[in-house]
Formats: structure tokens, sequence, C-alpha cells
């Protein structure tokens, strides 16, 4: 069984880059219910591992094996990946045959998906639980508000970030962030049919996260979704304050004589649509806790990290916490 030390659970973070970086220095400043109990990476010269160690965090850059031969490792509850998709299938299954529970940053999709303000707490008892991607918590709950007003039929993001706030593991990863959004606009948000797009911008300076949401939907109440939308930023806000409307919910009318050629609907060829287009557009600044303020894909990442790690502690830890 896992430690606590007074009312917090340890954690560990696997991958020493943007993301875990980012992450640990929130729980450091931030969780009353966490504290870190190690930090991991495999290149003992990156910022993240002397940073770790600096703060005085035990940390190895012997990956996952250096680990579990930490003597730190018995007293974890909660581990981290932050690493890759491909990393992350070993590393599951190291920890989860040392009984440990995963929360995976990577987009290897093996655990639930989880957006804490459309389902948070419907996961809390599965032992590995998937963060989708940066772009799936910006806007999926944007496809799921306007999908709990009116059917979503289709829907697809945009997401563009700077290219200094994107590190190896997630330029190793657009394959699978692509896929995984996408699945997860279905499963989470809704949609019948999802599409995602990534852009890394190399603008400079460095341009804030912006994400554009495009959905198609039956046609209803405008107002009703409109509300819906301003709500669900409201809930998200809650824990990422940087999140927010770019402008006002659009709405377009779809004529049934204007066929729809989009390959990932039901509605292909000839075949028209009619209802209604809602077009949503955000921005994410981040809280600079790392990486300076333009990388709200971390911020929005590692805060919904944060937030499901916190309920997982206090839903299966609490009766360890003095």
């Amino acid at each position: 069984m896992s430690k606590t030390n007074g009312a917090k659970t340890k954690v560990a973070i696997i991958g020493s880059g943007n993301i875990g970086t980012d992450l640990m220095i929130k729980i450091m400043r931030l969780s009353k219910v966490l504290e870190m109990g190690a930090f991991v990476g495999i290149d003992p010269e990156s910022d993240g591992l002397k940073r770790a160690a600096r703060l005085g965090v035990p940390i190895t850059a012997q990956g996952i094996d250096g680990l579990i031969a930490m003597p730190e490792f018995a007293d974890i509850g909660i581990v981290f990946d932050a690493t890759s998709a491909g990393a992350h299938k070993r590393n599951n299954e190291l920890l989860q045959a040392h009984g440990k529970r995963v929360i995976d940053l990577t987009p290897a999709a093996i655990g639930p998906y989880t957006i804490p303000s459309v389902n948070g707490d419907a996961n809390l008892d599965a032992p590995n639980v998937n963060m989708v991607t940066c772009g799936g918590q910006a806007t999926i709950p944007i496809v799921a508000a306007v999908n709990r007003v009116s059917k979503v039929h289709y829907g697809e993001i945009v997401a563009s970030i700077a290219s200094k706030s994107a590190g190896p593991g997630t330029r190793a990863n657009i394959d699978e962030f692509t896929e995984t959004t996408s699945e997860a606009i279905m499963k989470v948000g809704g949609a019948t049919r999802g599409k995602a797009i990534i852009i890394l911008n190399p603008a400079e300076p460095p341009l804030i996260m912006r994400d554009t949401v495009y959905c198609l939907c039956d046609d209803a109440d405008r107002d009703a979704i409109r509300a819906s939308v301003e709500a669900m930023v409201a809930e998200v806000q809650g824990y990422v304050p940087g999140y927010r409307l770019k402008q006002a919910v659009q709405f377009e009318s779809i004529g049934g004589n204007q066929p729809l050629h989009i390959p990932e609907m039901a509605y292909t060829g000839t075949t028209t649509f009619t209802g209604l287009k809602v077009s949503v557009f955000l921005e994410v600044e981040g809280a600079a806790h790392y990486l300076p303020a333009y990388a709200g894909n971390l911020d929005i990442m590692t805060s919904a990290a944060l937030r499901t790690a916190e309920k997982i502690a206090l839903r299966h830890f609490a009766g360890e916490h003095a």
C-alpha cells in the first residue's frame, strides 16, 4: 500500500521535458493534496532533472527502471507519464504490475479518455487514465457543450501552438495527437464524427495557444447553445484561469441544398446536410510556471492532469492521510 506524508499523496513524474517539468512545478506550488516523491528522466543534463534536484525532489536519469529501483518508489501512490505514446506502453505495464495508479499525458490512449470538465468523475477508479492531448483538453469541452443542446454530427478542431512550446515528445507524437484527439471528440465530446488538426506556429515572438472548434449540429436554440458554451468555458476556467473565448460564438445556417464534402462525416458525396454550423474561437494563456505564458498548451494539459490526480488521491488515498 502506498504511503502519504501528512495530508498529501506522493506522486512521481516520468518525463523531464516541458510537460513533466511544468507539472512538477504546479504540484509543488499549488497542490494541497499531492507531494512530489520522484522526478524521472533519461537525460541527466536535462533542465527538468536539474531543476528538480535544486528543488530537493528525488531524481533518477534511468527512466522507469530507475524509478522502480528508487527507495522512494514504495511510497508513490500515483505516477504521471509525460514521455511518449511509444514509451508509455512499457511504463504502464511495469507500473500496473506494482499496483500504481497511472495518469497518462501521452496520446497512447491505453486508459479511458478523461476531460475534467466533461467526464472528470467518471474514470477515478480506472488504473490508468488518459488525458487525451492539449488540443483535446481545450476543445472537446466545447464540442460537449454544443452536443448537450443539439446533436453534433461532425466536430472539427484546429489547435495552433507556439513552436517553442512543443518539445521532442510533442513533435514525436503528431500522428498520435490527431488520432487520439479525433477519437476523443467522438467518445467524450459526443460527436458522430471528428477531426483534429495541430499547427506548430514558428512565429516570433511566439503566439499564445489558439483553438478553433467547428460543430455541425441539428438546428436548435442559438441562445441555449451560446449559454451552454459559456457555462463550459467557466467550468474549464476553474482549473485553467487563462482559458477564454476569443470572440462571441458564431452561427451559420446550412441549407438542405448545400452538399458537404467532408470525408470524416457520415454525410459524403452528394448527400446534403441541413442544420447549424457553430464556430467557437478560443485562446489559452499559460500560468507561466515553467515556460512563458504563450505555452497555454502546457498549462491546460498539466492543469487537467493535476485536477484529475487530486480527485483520484482524495478517492483512493484519503484513508491513509494523517
